[in-house]
């Protein structure tokens, strides 16, 4: 570990949180120390979700894959079943064709675990080791200078259809097995879109907004696609369409949330409105906002 390894929950700008399960824990009633090593890695998942990089998609887009190098812990305090943790992760340090991560295992503002994850970006087919592409070290570099991550466009069916049309085809359509028939209707060519980019120009995220009576807008056809759900995307497009139509005057906004979403939704400050319905075979829920 370097001197100058992080020793303060403030030192991360990402965290991932997790509850230790009775399966990590040892004979000594404490988690066993191979898990740490599962612990980071976890977190080191969501923080690709956190650049708003769909990890596979992305490391074809930059031409290689990462791939572990060196691996190193260092325990401090122990923790036990039923612990909440934040795992914290940063990066550190990107050379030539490597980068090296560093994390932190933290119980509230308790450091436990402290770990160097170091990759080496390569060539799949070869695995042999090739520079780190500027678009990718630009990513991690802004993320970690506290820039944002997403980038949201808004438009007219005939700027942003292609990739809206995308999305939810890949969401709706094609993961949650609604009909193409229900799916598509003539209000996109009406519509104010929204789409949520990452900073290679994929598009991660959509919705719609539309008059539903004088003074009250509707949001609907909100679709996150599923590697970058629990990220930024979705309240990304969701604060726009809420910004056009305050900006045009609405004083409400009301949307069918699935009620598997209506979480989402509340935090948002959304509140639900009558009783739960049926819209295409999924369970819904009516939720409304002041603007």
């Amino acid at each position: 570990m370097s001197d100058g390894s992080p020793r303060k929950r403030q030192d991360f700008r990402h965290l991932h949180r997790l509850r230790v399960r009775w399966a990590e824990v040892d004979m000594q009633g404490i988690v066993f120390n191979g898990h740490y090593l599962m612990y980071l890695d976890t977190a080191v998942a969501d923080y690709w979700r956190a650049l708003a990089l769909p990890y596979a998609e992305s490391m074809q887009h930059f031409g290689g894959d990462l791939y572990v190098r060196k691996a190193t812990l260092e325990y401090e305090a122990s923790a036990r079943y039923d612990d909440v943790l934040d795992i914290g992760i940063r990066c550190g340090r990107i050379g030539n064709s490597s980068m090296m991560f560093e994390g932190v295992v933290f119980r509230a503002d308790q450091r436990l675990v402290g770990g160097e994850l170091v990759y080496v970006f390569a060539d799949p087919a070869t695995q042999t080791s090739k520079p780190v592409p500027p678009d990718f070290r630009a990513v991690l570099q802004d993320f970690e200078a506290g820039q944002s991550m997403i980038q949201v466009r808004s438009g007219g069916w005939d700027e942003l259809g292609s990739d809206a049309h995308a999305i939810r085809t890949e969401v709706f359509i094609q993961e949650q097995k609604i009909p193409a028939d229900l799916e598509w209707d003539e209000a996109d060519a009406a519509c104010l879109h929204a789409v949520a980019y990452n900073r290679i120009g994929m598009p991660l995220a959509t919705g719609r907004l539309l008059e539903h009576v004088p003074g009250v807008a509707k949001i609907g056809r909100m679709a996150v696609r599923q590697p970058m759900r629990g990220g930024r995307a979705g309240r990304s497009v969701l604060d726009a369409l809420m910004a056009a139509a305050r900006a045009r005057g609405d004083r409400e906004v009301l949307l069918h949330a699935q009620t598997s979403a209506a979480g989402f939704y509340a935090r948002a400050g959304f509140v639900p409105r009558g009783p739960e319905f049926d819209e295409a075979g999924i369970p819904h829920i009516e939720m409304v906002r002041a603007l």
